[in-house]
């Protein structure tokens, strides 16, 4: 099993949901869908999405020289 990180490539705003269609396998377009779409029911949906903002790392780009 891989560890989780946010693309640089391919982000929206970010790159949450795009991280983890990456990691289950499925379309970004499709976890985004599925988000806007849990925000309908209660819960912290919102509030999950800036923690995994904040603490999920963003992926290590080659272009990068910092990394």
């Amino acid at each position: 099993m891989s560890a989780i990180a946010r693309p640089s490539q391919g982000r929206m705003i970010g790159g949450v949901c795009a991280a983890l269609a990456r990691r289950f396998g499925t379309s970004a377009n499709t976890m985004r869908v599925i988000f806007l779409a849990s925000c309908l029911l209660p819960g912290p949906q919102f509030l999950l999405y800036l923690a995994l903002w904040v603490f999920l790392p963003s992926e290590k780009r080659a272009t990068d020289p910092a990394w």
